[in-house]
């Protein structure tokens, strides 16, 4: 429940007519509307822009593209990008809303003017303490211009990148741990730096190449004056849905790197040339390889080679960097290490090579007799429901039969129109052989009734068979070689040795498969890195200084769903991430522990009651019910938690953006602004305002030592803004199924 709302009503005023909301320029003027609206061009596929660009933008003569800009502002692109952004905004629904005509007109109208002017179409959104850093946000239009030329760039250079230059964290991380026998590796330490002018120069030198179009180029080049596009090297903010990521950032920094990745393609072609793989399968033989792996400005380098080859390797990476991209480069960040010794860390997970039977380690004595209780329980419990269903059947019948002779004696006669006596005897007869033949399948069975037959019967004695008659003892003779044909166990017995010795040679085989591949082998092991991970439990206050679960305090004024909300956004954020590592049950345990009674302890603050009270009421796996009384369950359950594995990846947002901020709910009755998330018109909104968790700790995200190595932080200019949401977009901004990204933060609201 909400608190009591306030009684005067809170002014409201858009963030731009404020004076700490400063324009770089002057505002566009509004496009007047058209009398008629046009016919909606359609939206163009990635396949269909590339086959658009090799076809009418391409010269074969000069191997450029040309007219790259006026392409920019074409219907269908914006349209194209519209839909892209129209898509991320919208995950909750099956067909994301399909933006208006007048809507793609006007914005292409308005992309336009933000392409020939990006700096008119850019607001500055100053932060709450005076010494903070203010922040340039793209308008909408801008945006959109923005995507249509990361697409356009992606059609250009995508086809050419390299394999390795990945797109996805989770694809990376699944090629890494397919790395066989490595030896060494090193990351390529890049210090922060700001892009500043000097890799723009070589940036745009590199779209030159293959794009013959100044005005286009110029475009590129006052995005970054304006700081319309301004990112840095080496931190941990790129490829996080952080909002100051603009959308052109992954396709620059990939065209960025590309020397990179050509240097890093020659050494392996050379490596690989010099070394190829033996075909004789009768020996045992690992050549020397070169694996690489770039997320964005992340490199890492893998050799199954000496440490002279990985040295020479790291040298001619660096020089590329800083000869030819002019990029800071930590040499001694950038060491060489063993892979069999040491851990890496890379795109935030911890890398080893151990040997298979690390990762798949053989079953111990003790597990061994546990699951073979396991089965003779399982079988013995198989046996009763059988045992069960015969008997019921038994007395069934029994039942039926007693009817029959009861209606019998009292000289009732069944009257039929044929003879059944065949048909009764024929399915008695037919029950008795199946028993039977049941019966003698049971080793069990015929040991206990031969054992019963022969042990200790006078008849085999030599002085008593000499004083019977002849036909006696012949007919016992041949009473005791039926029973050792039908029920003489040796059989069963033979059976049950060459079953164990079959087993004893499949288990021996195995053990020598498994120790030549621990002695030939290594593979990758990708683990969470635990330890931060409880650093930033810590830091956000899920725990105290004894590593217990407390509440969040700042979470009061929300409702019980949004407080669940919150938790389950987190806690999914960090299930999905480290689900492909090897100690994800620590991750478990920490998702289903401390974030989960963190919540119950918030909930039993909000509403003045006992752990145990909230427990009872919202039961363990936190259900809850909605406007409409029907009840959901938004936080994964217990069940849910254990069954996780990393059989299906995906490539979710890491936790940072989730982690970091806190929506708080203002108590306000005014809902008269419309949703914030692109190319939503709901005006039933609630206005949150954003609370960062590096300014409620006063603390600067830049300190590692009191911040946590790795976790990034949305800039501190959007710290105590405030923003209208509808109910879905705002669960779904808790949940962490948008970000920031896909909000318009030029029209936030100044509340006093």
């Amino acid at each position: 429940m909400l608190p009591r709302l306030a009684p005067a009503r809170a002014r409201h005023r858009l963030i731009l007519s404020t004076p700490h909301a400063l324009s770089t320029a002057a505002a566009p003027a509004p496009v007047p509307p058209t009398p008629t609206t046009p016919p909606a061009a359609p939206p163009l596929s990635a396949a269909d822009l590339e086959l658009l660009l090799r076809r009418g933008h391409y010269s074969a003569s000069t191997h450029r593209f040309h007219s790259i800009l006026p392409l920019l502002s074409h219907p269908s692109v914006i349209l194209s990008s519209a839909l892209h952004l129209s898509r991320r905004a919208h995950p909750s629904l099956l067909t994301p809303p399909h933006p208006p005509p007048t809507t793609v007109s006007s914005s292409a109208a308005a992309a336009v003017a933000a392409i020939s002017s990006p700096s008119s179409h850019l607001r500055l959104l100053l932060p709450s303490r005076l010494k903070g850093q203010p922040l340039p946000f793209p308008t909408l239009p801008l945006r959109l211009a923005m995507r249509s030329a990361a697409s356009a760039l992606d059609a250009v250079f995508a086809p050419r990148a390299a394999t390795f230059a990945y797109r996805g964290r989770h694809s990376a991380i699944r090629y890494l741990r397919s790395i066989p026998s490595a030896s060494w590796f090193f990351r390529v330490a890049i210090p922060r730096q700001r892009f500043g002018p000097r890799h723009v120069r070589r940036l745009l030198d590199a779209i030159s190449g293959k794009v013959d179009d100044p005005g286009f180029l110029e475009y590129l080049n006052e995005l970054f004056v304006s700081e319309a596009v301004a990112f840095e090297l080496g931190g941990c903010e790129l490829g996080r849905g952080l909002p100051q990521e603009s959308e052109l950032t992954a396709t620059l920094v990939n065209i960025f790197f590309d020397p990179v990745d050509r240097e890093l393609m020659a050494v392996r072609e050379e490596v690989h040339k010099k070394n190829p793989r033996i075909k004789d399968e009768t020996v045992l033989h690992t050549p020397v390889r070169v694996y690489a792996v770039r997320y964005l400005d992340d490199i890492l380098v893998v050799t199954s080679g000496s440490k002279m080859l990985t040295i020479e390797i790291r040298d001619r990476v660096i020089a590329v960097l800083e000869r030819d991209l002019e990029v800071k480069v930590d040499r001694l960040g950038s060491s060489i290490h063993s892979a069999v010794s040491e851990k890496i860390e890379f795109l935030g997970i911890e890398f080893q090579a151990v040997p298979p039977s690390v990762l798949h380690p053989p079953m111990s004595e003790k597990a061994k007799r546990a699951r073979k209780k396991y089965l003779k329980m399982k079988a013995e419990k198989a046996q009763e429901l059988k045992n069960a269903r015969e008997t019921r059947r038994k007395k069934l019948g029994l039942k039926i039969l007693n009817h029959l002779f009861k209606r019998m004696r009292r000289g009732e006669e069944f009257k039929f129109d044929f003879q059944i006596e065949n048909e009764v005897q024929q399915v008695f007869k037919d029950w008795a052989e199946e028993t039977v033949a049941e019966y003698f399948r049971s080793q069990e069975h015929c040991q206990y009734w031969h054992r019963l037959l022969t042990s200790g019967d006078f008849l085999s004695l030599a002085r008593v068979r000499d004083q019977l008659p002849l036909a006696l003892v012949d007919s016992y003779d041949k009473f005791q070689e039926t029973l050792d044909r039908f029920l003489m166990p040796t059989r069963g017995h033979n059976m049950s040795e060459e079953e164990e010795r079959i087993a004893e040679e499949e288990e021996e085989e195995e053990y020598e498969k498994r120790t030549v591949e621990d002695l030939t082998e290594l593979k990758m092991r990708a683990n969470a890195p635990i330890e931060l991970v409880r650093k930033a439990v810590k830091l956000a206050g899920f725990t105290n200084s004894m590593g217990r679960p407390r509440p969040i305090k700042l979470l009061l004024c929300l409702d019980d769903a949004d407080i669940i909300k919150w938790y389950a956004g987190v806690g999914r954020r960090w299930l999905d991430f480290f689900c492909c590592c090897r100690n994800f049950k620590m991750v478990k345990t920490v998702v289903s522990y401390h974030l989960r009674f963190s919540c119950f302890l918030t909930l039993a603050e909000k509403h003045d009651c006992t752990k145990r009270q909230a427990i009872s009421h919202f039961t363990k796996d936190l259900k809850v019910k909605n406007d409409d009384g029907v009840t959901e369950v938004h936080f994964p359950t217990e069940r849910e938690i254990r069954m996780m594995g990393d059989k299906n990846l995906t490539d979710p947002k890491p936790v940072d953006g989730a982690l970091t901020m806190i929506l708080v709910r203002l108590a306000v009755d005014d809902t008269s602004y419309s949703c914030l998330v692109h190319f939503c018109a709901k005006t039933d909104t609630v206005l949150y305002r954003i609370r960062l968790l590096q300014n409620r700790l006063n603390v600067d995200p830049l300190n590692e030592n009191k911040w946590v190595c790795g976790l990034s932080a949305i800039h501190e200019s959007l710290n105590k803004k405030c923003l209208p949401l509808c109910s879905m977009h705002a669960s779904d901004l808790l949940l962490g199924n948008i970000t920031l990204q896909d909000i318009d933060c030029t029209q936030f609201v100044d509340v006093e």
